[in-house]
């Protein structure tokens, strides 16, 4: 039987590619500290579950395809107290963060458009991408600067005729890297000028170190037409299961456009949605003892990493991702050969190596992608797996 030319180019996502080697390896008895996805381990407050307690018996009806009410109420009301002007009526519920990317790009492109992104990129663009026949453009992000954006002279020459939007993630999956306002306004100045979209990924809002300020596109003035907002509750409350997702825009086109693909699925799921609203509602100190959290994981992984001889590495300021060099010929190679020949004390270790967060998946070849979603003990026995590893690993292809 035939399939889809489209579905036949999709590829397997980087993150989890990995995935049966470590199943064979589970069952064989190995403990694997899994660093390869970003799926926090941090407690989902009580009240979302409370939610669940209180359901009386009887029918589930469908949620309105738009989303709840409540959720989108209480969505807007914690926009609001971060100073982005969204409302409830324009904000559009989703299931998780991912349908909000395949909504948005079926709106907004044809096949054969394009998307400009920073390379590297999270890897389930390109899926995406692939699915629609949309074709990606990158600007490079160079990890000795902590893959700041580039000057804006550097972006605009990946602008043509064919581009329609510009994603942004921020903080960013997978790198890390927090854009200043200064960065942030160089996309608005070339959105502006060239008429594009802004597509703002904004899922790692809370996780934000040092004392860095944040800056949301949805702060900004001026691109009410532009700009589309994708959001997510998975890791701001540590809920990937849950998939409840948002995009919101001012944009009546757009949200007319979105609402057509909301009604054709029907709906996201009920009780999921109303956990959710009450989610938002719980004490900010929950956010802030979270974020206080991820930064110590920060600083322990990017302490132990830079320990390791050949590694290159440049501490992240926001998301919960860190991008080494490692001194391995390919990443990919490597972590299959942990998984399958190396342990500690019967645990060994799996990443997700960046050549799939890459244009150019050359340019990943020796690179992998941390997520330092596991309490600091679990962390430092990993990186010590890591270390080890490669120094047998270096052995054994001499």
């Amino acid at each position: 039987m035939k399939l889809s030319k489209r579905i036949q180019e999709v590829e397997y996502s980087a993150v989890r590619k990995l995935t049966p080697y470590a199943d064979a390896a589970k069952a064989r008895g190995i403990k694997i500290y899994e660093l390869n996805i970003g799926a926090p381990d941090i407690e989902v407050p009580d009240v979302y579950f409370e939610t669940f307690r209180d359901v009386k018996k009887g029918p589930l009806p469908y949620a309105h395809a738009q989303g709840l009410i409540e959720l989108r109420e209480a969505t807007a009301k914690y926009y609001k107290n971060r100073g982005i002007n969204f409302d409830a009526k324009d904000i559009y519920i989703t299931d998780g963060a991912s349908e909000a990317l395949v909504f948005t790009f079926q709106t907004i492109c044809d096949e054969g458009d394009q998307v400009l992104t920073t390379d590297p990129f999270y890897t389930n663009y390109r899926t995406v991408f692939q699915q629609l026949g949309i074709e990606v453009e990158a600007f490079k992000t160079d990890p000795k600067e902590g893959f700041a954006l580039p000057e804006i002279e550097e972006i605009e020459k990946h602008i043509n005729d064919k581009t329609v939007a510009i994603l942004l993630s921020n903080p960013t999956n997978p790198t890390g890297a927090l854009y200043s306002e200064e960065e942030i306004m160089r996309i608005v100045e070339l959105a502006k000028k060239h008429d594009l979209y802004i597509v703002a990924d904004e899922v790692y809002r809370e996780f934000v170190y040092d004392g860095n300020d944040y800056k949301s596109f949805g702060e900004v003035q001026g691109i009410e037409d532009n700009l589309i907002l994708l959001d997510s509750i998975s890791k701001r409350f540590g809920a990937c299961g849950a998939r409840i997702g948002s995009i919101a825009s001012k944009n009546p086109e757009i949200k007319d456009a979105i609402n057509k693909l909301c009604n054709c699925r029907l709906a996201a799921p009920t009780l999921e949605q109303k956990a959710a609203a009450k989610l938002y509602g719980i004490d900010p100190s929950y956010l802030e003892e979270v974020n206080k959290e991820y930064q110590k994981r920060r600083d322990v992984i990017y302490e132990e990493l830079i320990k390791i001889p050949g590694v290159t590495v440049e501490k992240p300021k926001g998301a919960f991702y860190v991008m080494p060099k490692l001194p391995v010929d390919d990443t990919e190679k490597f972590a299959i050969w942990l998984i399958e020949n190396f342990q500690i004390d019967g645990e060994t270790l799996m990443f997700a190596p960046a050549a799939g967060f890459f244009k150019n998946k050359e340019e990943g070849r020796q690179m992998v992608r941390l997520a330092f979603v596991l309490n600091v003990d679990d962390i430092r026995k990993s990186m010590r797996i890591l270390r080890e590893g490669i120094e047998a690993y270096a052995r054994e292809n001499e």
